[in-house]
């Protein structure tokens, strides 16, 4: 078969619309009572969808407003609050009356509604301009409209201007318990889209919208990442291994703009005009390739993570309890950066969790010079003595402060910074490096590879007895990491409180069993 020029693209940059974008339905949009959209819909049921910024959102309701019309009951209205932030209440109202009566004569018309002249002259002398007329419009159309459902989605629901929010939310509160047993209200169900979940708001001590739903907009599963591949295939010929989609799946974790912007590298850029299979191979290649580029994706994520870094980082090193009422991770979870996962709170995705770490490793400032012919040897493998005797110098040049910001717990900074250290050499894919990575036995640390060998490295810290604290790492790094990665070698570093910042400590040997390990004494006392 002769590869075909594609007619439709992988949208990375907006609304996906099916006919010039690769769309593929979200499956699973369900309440907390497993019931989806449509259901909630013929419930008359108001409710809040919240999910990250490029997730797909509007695409969705977009495409159930659609669905939705070919029902003549319903009358779907779509509004965005995503430009109204920094609005007053005047110019806010205005525009919400524009969009909700231009939709409204719309669609009853197309319905051929017999009260659509009544209607008419009714919207020509209501004027909207606070909430109170807001719920008067609702009010007066509950009496003129009979068989016909207003169902309202407001996208981008974060932009609404913060002094109307108690105003806006009370009103719908108040809008669907006045009306609730009646199943021929006007203002049959509303859906308030947005990055937050409205329903915890708290607005002068309660919460206004209390009576929805929770939704949460699911990422792609691997059956939608292989349907919307195939979408792609089917125009071109050009096919994707099963490896090649369970790799893309694995790496993004179905979040759809990453899925559609490997999409577009592993076709444009790493296997272009061709009917070549696309191998797990590629992927990895399109995974470098999305590592390395900029764009307003990342750049947004990163300024987000940057605002919950000790938080973040912590989470990277996957030490950290899920916990929804935590105030940071809830607004990590937010933005998308975060997930839970069996009772953890984990980075939502691979590709997230290894741009992230690289940005933060350079803020860290932690450089070598890897040039130096010191931190080889001359066989061509890393002197990991050198290396980690340079860092304790490193410690020393940053001083102390660094392990004692608020908040900030001292092994995971000092293995943070440690492993900024060790990620320079293994940078653009001289090597690898892991860190907490799980084994039959439990977590390594830091285990990095370079040339085929591997270093494995236990941090721990020390905040009573220095001999204690070095004999359970050693026991540990030999009986459980070193035994199962069948290494013979292998390095710990203590971060020493009972050691003043500054001062040197010779590294010590010890033999266990057959292995022999160096350990490292870095003081971060005051």
């Amino acid at each position: 078969m002769n590869y075909r020029k594609p007619e439709r693209i992988f949208e990375d940059s907006g609304t996906v619309d099916p006919r010039i974008s690769y769309h593929i339905e979200l499956e699973n949009v369900v309440n907390t009572k497993n019931q989806d959209i449509k259901t909630m819909v013929d419930l008359g049921r108001y409710f809040s969808i919240f999910a990250p910024r490029q997730s797909g959102k509007t695409t969705y309701f977009e495409d159930f407003c659609h669905k939705l019309e070919k029902d003549p009951a319903y009358v779907a209205i779509m509004l965005s609050f995503q430009t109204y932030k920094n609005l007053d209440k005047q110019r806010f109202y205005n525009l919400i009356q524009k969009d909700i009566y231009s939709q409204l004569i719309n669609r009853l018309g197309a319905v051929n509604c017999p009260k659509l002249d009544i209607i008419r002259a009714y919207l020509d002398s209501h004027n909207i301009t606070d909430h109170i007329s807001f719920c008067a419009l609702f009010e007066e159309l509950n009496r003129i409209i009979e068989f016909k459902q207003i169902v309202i989605f407001i996208d981008e629901f974060d932009g609404i201007p913060i002094n109307e929010l108690e105003n806006f939310l009370t009103t719908l509160r108040e809008l669907y318990q006045r009306y609730k047993k009646q199943t021929d209200r006007a203002l049959y169900s509303v859906g308030l889209v947005g990055i937050r979940n409205i329903t915890k708001l708290i607005v002068g001590g309660v919460s206004p919208f209390n009576i929805a739903d929770q939704v949460k907009l699911p990422p792609f599963t691997l059956k939608n990442v292989r349907d919307l591949y195939v979408q792609y295939t089917e125009e071109t010929n050009q096919p994707f291994t099963g490896e090649a989609v369970k790799k893309v799946f694995d790496e993004t974790f179905g979040q759809p703009w990453l899925v559609n912007r490997l999409g577009t590298i592993l076709t444009v850029d790493i296997k272009p005009e061709t009917t070549e299979l696309i191998t797990a191979e590629d992927v990895e290649k399109g995974i470098r390739h999305i590592l390395k580029e900029r764009n307003s994706h990342f750049d947004n994520l990163l300024e987000k993570a940057k605002l919950y870094k000790e938080s973040f980082i912590q989470i990277i090193f996957n030490g950290v309890n899920y916990n929804p009422d935590d105030e940071e991770q809830s607004w990590l979870e937010q933005y998308g950066l975060i997930k839970e996962k069996n009772y953890k709170a984990v980075v939502a995705n691979t590709i997230y969790k290894k741009r992230f770490l690289k940005a933060f490793f350079r803020e860290s400032k932690a450089i070598a010079d890897t040039s130096l012919k010191s931190y080889f040897t001359s066989d061509g493998f890393l002197n990991l003595t050198a290396i980690l005797s340079d860092f304790e110098e490193y410690i020393m040049q940053i001083g102390v402060n660094a392990f004692y910001t608020s908040k900030k717990p001292y092994e995971k900074t000092g293995q943070f910074l440690l492993t900024a250290w060790l990620y320079q050499f293994v940078e653009g894919g001289k090597g690898e490096l892991r860190f907490e990575t799980p084994t039959g036995l439990g977590r390594i640390d830091i285990m990095l590879t370079y040339h085929g060998r591997k270093y494995i490295i236990e941090t721990k810290i020390n905040r009573s007895s220095l001999d204690k604290t070095i004999e359970k790492a050693i026991d540990q790094l030999c009986s459980k990491y070193l035994l199962t990665e069948h290494m013979n070698e292998g390095y710990v570093v203590i971060f020493d409180l009972k050691t003043r910042v500054g001062e040197l400590c010779t590294p010590q040997k010890h033999k266990l069993e057959g292995k022999e390990i160096l350990n490292f004494n870095i003081g971060i006392g005051k």
